[in-house]
């Protein structure tokens, strides 16, 4: 067993170690797991409701904490943390109001004398989930799966041990039983044996595209259904009849939330070639403001990437790009200086074939692309593989149409930047994955969805 290591991006300090579970403490985990399901499955919705509302509190009492916690272990901009510990509280307060409307039955007409359909839990849940929002990404699993009367069970990312003991004690503290959230330190080829497990019912995973094809792999051997958020390589379509100031003040933020590590951030800037001279110009100029630094402060920008490893991909995938005749008129080299640190990056006229234009940037770097017109600006947007967000910025009807109807993404945001909503589905398609969470659909992911004929 390697064990997992909490390292601080932003000095390589080692801060501590765990070790992985063995074969009978996991064991003792999975059989407390359904023992919990069980109670879990009986439990009332007014129940569930006044545990998840006190998840809420602890989140809020201790998100100075949390958000340290988070900062120390992945490197994410401190203010940018507590900001991340506050939306958690949120959804989980968004699922305490509206699980039970959620799942409420549905009287359906048919020939018997009465029908309805309605929703019952599953039973125990794995969710494989990553680092770059290590609370927000396993919160918004959680408080629908446990309020539809599931439990939890957390494999999270190695390079974020401590957040993942963090998670469990904060169900823990909200008085939730004995198993019905518990964080599992699995080693890679585990995993796929925990997903064999018949007392696992389904499985969750926010990752990368090939984490998600062997979870979905494993999962499909034993007919399990999955629900896969893979990432993107998300469009921001600028117009010439946009507010370029707007759209730039917004494209800065979109490009460089979570320092550039987020599966929504805006990664390619697709622009019409009438404004992409001034777009480009005020694009370097707001990149190159930020503030490159330590993530403890709340005056920085950008902190490090979460690991040395991701800062040496994202810095080959931009040589590579050069190489091939991109240009780049800010960054493209690490911060010389200790850490794992990328500046702020623009990259333009990047050829079709460079890997800045053909995979996904997990970093501050933008990319430029220019079209001709609305129909190219659309062709140049979903020539990715991804296929999770979007967003269009025009004050021309007829071209939000165009987008919106012929856009391949999940979220479209017009005029703003693409978020997720507690209140509304999230999800992508294509390479960025199936299924939704959030809002009415993410918590019917995780259901039996059972229809019943009374006749007299």
């Amino acid at each position: 067993m390697t064990g997992f290591r909490s390292v601080n991006p932003a000095t390589g300090e080692i801060l501590q170690s765990f070790d992985a579970l063995g074969d009978d403490a996991l064991e003792a985990r999975l059989a407390r797991a359904l023992e919990a399901s069980a109670a879990a499955r009986r439990s009332s919705f007014s129940e569930r409701a006044e545990r998840m509302a006190r998840a809420a509190d602890v989140l809020e009492q201790g998100k100075q904490a949390y958000a340290r916690l988070m900062t120390l272990e992945m490197g994410k901009p401190v203010d940018q943390a507590v900001a991340e510990v506050e939306r958690c509280a949120g959804v989980c307060c968004n699922y305490a109001e509206h699980a039970e409307a959620y799942q409420s039955a549905e009287e359906v007409e048919t020939d018997a004398d009465r029908t309805f359909v309605r929703y019952r839990p599953l039973g125990p849940l794995l969710a494989v989930m990553p680092w770059n929002y290590p609370f927000w990404q396993v919160f918004r699993f959680a408080a629908p799966a446990l309020m539809a009367g599931n439990v939890g069970l957390l494999k999270h990312a190695p390079n974020v041990p401590q957040c993942a003991v963090a998670l469990e004690g904060i169900f823990r503290k909200a008085g939730f039983p004995e198993g019905a959230f518990q964080n599992l330190f699995l080693e890679e080829e585990t995993v796929g044996d925990v997903v064999a497990d018949d007392r696992v019912r389904a499985v969750s995973l926010t990752g990368s595209v090939a984490a998600g094809r062997a979870v979905a792999a494993a999962a499909g051997r034993q007919v399990k259904k999955t629900v896969l958020e893979l990432g993107g390589s998300d469009p921001f379509v600028v117009m010439p009849s946009a507010d370029l100031e707007e759209a730039l003040s917004v494209a800065v933020r979109a490009r460089t939330q979570n320092s550039g590590q987020s599966c929504i951030a805006a990664k390619r800037f697709v622009v019409h070639e009438d404004i992409a001279d001034a777009f480009t110009r005020g694009l370097v100029e707001r990149m190159e403001a930020l503030e490159v630094g330590d993530p403890q402060s709340s005056s920085t920008d950008v902190g490090p990437l979460a690991r040395e490893d991701l800062r040496d991909r994202l810095h080959g995938q931009v040589t590579a790009s050069v190489e091939a005749g991109a240009g780049c008129p800010l960054g493209g080299s690490p911060a010389d200086r200790p850490g794992w640190f990328y500046p702020p990056t623009v990259l333009t006229s990047v050829p079709e074939e460079a890997p800045a234009r053909t995979e996904e940037l997990f970093g501050p770097v933008a990319v430029v692309l220019r079209a001709g017109n609305a129909g190219e600006a659309v062709r140049i947007a979903d020539e990715t593989a991804f296929g999770l967000g979007a967003a269009l910025w025009t004050e021309d009807d007829a071209e939000r149409s165009h987008f919106v109807d012929r856009i391949e993404a999940g979220v479209v945001a017009v005029n703003g930047m693409v978020a997720s909503d507690p209140r509304v589905p999230f999800g992508g398609v294509k390479a960025s994955g199936y299924g939704r969470e959030l809002g009415r659909h993410g918590i019917r992911e995780f259901v039996n969805v059972q229809t019943v004929y009374l006749n007299r």
